[in-house]
């Protein structure tokens, strides 16, 4: 009997630990953190990391989120693609995460995609991407080709009156499926074959003489040309170096840049880069009192007054603020009820305007052209009237301008509906 009760006593312990632990795992909302601290990529996506810390610690300071503490997860899938899967796999099955905050390039999303499909979890991916997608488990807070791309080949074209086009990218899925984008709307608008030459190195690509002084020769035709960058990464840094290097100066052949913002520019001589161009949906430049707001937040935050912000922190920002409405709308952290209440909400952006969450998984984003300053700041030189919507599929690919995207209504219920079909093709994204 004696024995028989202190094996209940243990089993009763063992219980109540259990149920304490249990308790406590479940007295946080878990957010993950995917993003590259190390490798080509940490340039970029450190500060990324830093932002989402710098959300939680004040939404924490505000109270919390449905009664309980926000707790940040981070992992450092480090440069490293298929460990981006791995790692997304990890902080759903083993760090019980209830939302991701991360990936930069789209070969580091298209890893984590089937992932997060398989264990219905929930992306907030804050870069700007080539679209041709639409995830059920992915919101993308970053600009599509229509809220980028297309409008920066637009005021190249009318405002600087290029009619000769480099596209470099890095070889991979971003920048390829975007020039072809490019290529394609380019070709619409007149612009001949041997107008335009395209371009791809490997990330971390150094060696930047050959291709400078290809670049130089094309635009030496007696026609107005620019390059349309989707240079990603630390590769940057030595491309801009030998332009300088090789006399070629934004009146010359001015870069636009989809890739570079503030954050890659800091630190760094900028002489080689005045005038130059980068387009986003934002710059720490922006005249706004909630930009003006982030901004200190940033720095003090961050411990550092000469630490920037750029875009990607931006849509960030707006992700985060979107999906603590939802979940406070839907009174819980459960993906598929957070996804349906995402639908429709509206949070200020740091540019004085609104984002709007759509049916498509996108968000809608105001569109500025920012010229580099010798700071390493962007002066803005054109923006959009008002918001644009992200448009999951373009219009300018034959295949693409007859699919749609819509999560909302029942009818489509998909990322990938042929409106010629009526049904959806392939995989639902």
């Amino acid at each position: 009997m004696k024995l028989k009760k202190v094996f209940t006593s243990i089993g009763a312990g063992v219980a109540a630990s259990v149920l304490s632990f249990s308790v406590l795992a479940a007295d946080t909302i878990k957010v993950g953190v995917l993003h590259s601290l190390s490798g080509t990529m940490a340039i970029s996506e450190t500060t990324l990391k830093d932002t989402v810390l710098m959300m939680v610690e004040e939404q924490n300071k505000k109270g919390g989120l449905l009664g309980k503490k926000l707790e940040a997860v981070v992992v450092d899938p480090a440069s490293n693609w298929p460990l981006f899967a791995e790692k997304t796999r990890e902080l759903i099955t083993k760090k019980d995460v209830d939302v991701i905050f991360g990936c930069w390039t789209s070969v580091s999303r298209k890893s984590v995609l089937p992932v997060i499909e398989e264990l219905n979890g929930l992306l907030f991916y804050p870069v700007q991407y080539e679209g041709e997608e639409s995830s059920k488990n992915v919101f993308y807070t970053g600009a599509a080709p229509n809220q980028q791309a297309i409008p920066a080949v637009d005021y190249l074209a009318d405002e600087l009156e290029v009619k000769r086009w480099v596209l470099a990218g890095t070889d991979y899925v971003y920048p390829r499926t975007t020039n072809k984008i490019l290529e394609s709307y380019l070709k619409s608008k007149g612009v001949a074959e041997e107008d335009i030459m395209i371009s791809y190195t490997p990330f971390g690509h150094s060696d930047w003489q050959g291709i400078v002084s290809s670049i130089k020769k094309f635009g030496g035709q007696g026609k107005k040309t620019a390059v349309v960058s989707t240079i990603n990464g630390d590769a940057n840094v030595p491309f801009y170096k030998e332009l300088g290097n090789q006399g070629v100066t934004a009146e010359d052949i001015p870069v636009v840049a989809f890739s570079v913002g503030e954050e890659e520019l800091s630190g760094f001589d900028t002489s080689p880069l005045l005038g130059h161009l980068a387009a986003w949906n934002y710059f720490q430049s922006a005249e706004s009192d909630a930009n003006d707001a982030f901004i200190a937040k940033w720095k003090k935050y961050i411990k550092n007054e000469k630490r920037v912000t750029n875009d990607p922190m931006e849509a960030t920002y707006i992700g985060f603020k979107a999906w603590i409405k939802a979940v406070k709308k839907a009174k819980t952290t459960d993906v598929d009820k957070v996804r349906n209440a995402m639908y429709g909400i509206r949070v200020k952006n740091l540019t004085g305007g609104v984002a709007e969450v759509l049916p498509n998984h996108h968000f809608t984003k105001p569109v500025l052209i920012g010229e580099i300053q010798d700071d390493g700041q962007f002066e803005i030189v054109w923006e959009t009237e008002s918001e644009v919507a992200g448009d999951a599929w373009t219009d300018h690919l034959p295949e693409s301008a007859k699919i749609i995207a819509d999560w909302k209504d029942k009818s489509v219920n998909c990322g990938n509906y042929n409106t010629e079909t009526k049904k959806c093709s392939g995989q639902n994204y």
